[in-house]
């Protein structure tokens, strides 16, 4: 028999890098979780992701057990790494902050095709533009 769901975590972690601290120790001792279990695990895990900020979802049984899976990086992150950006517009429209090419768009989309609700690489591309649009980054080349 499968174990029952008691609840799920969403939390946004460096990669290879998590430690007992907030957000990750007081949202697992809430529910009774080893916090240095999953720690130990998550850095196992994600340690070749290194230096990406990696979203989490961690499955709570009632036993007290968890299991846990990594996502891809935030698309928003993805961009500010291809142009080595610390943070995008304050004014997106007025302040552009740098340019992707389209086959930076694509590469961003194929890679984060298995988190996005849509498995048509074209409709991934329109997510990661508007992304970047909203970020202050403009689309060209």
């Amino acid at each position: 028999m499968a174990k029952k769901v008691k609840t799920y975590i969403k939390l946004t972690i460096p990669a290879g890098s998590a430690t007992a601290a907030p957000p990750v120790g007081p949202a697992l001792g809430q529910h009774g979780l080893p916090i240095m279990e999953f720690v130990k695990a998550f850095n196992e895990k994600t340690q070749d992701k290194q230096g990406n900020i990696l979203p989490v979802v961690i499955t709570v049984y009632e036993d007290r057990t968890f299991s846990f899976i990594t996502k891809e990086p935030p698309v928003a992150e993805m961009i500010k790494k291809a142009l080595n950006l610390e943070k995008g517009s304050g004014k997106a429209l007025k302040e552009p902050v740098g340019t992707l090419t389209l086959s930076q768009i694509k590469q961003i989309a194929e890679a984060k095709l298995p988190d996005l609700n849509t498995k048509n690489v074209e409709a991934a591309v329109k997510i990661v533009e508007g992304t970047a649009r909203s970020m202050g980054v403009k689309i060209g080349g």
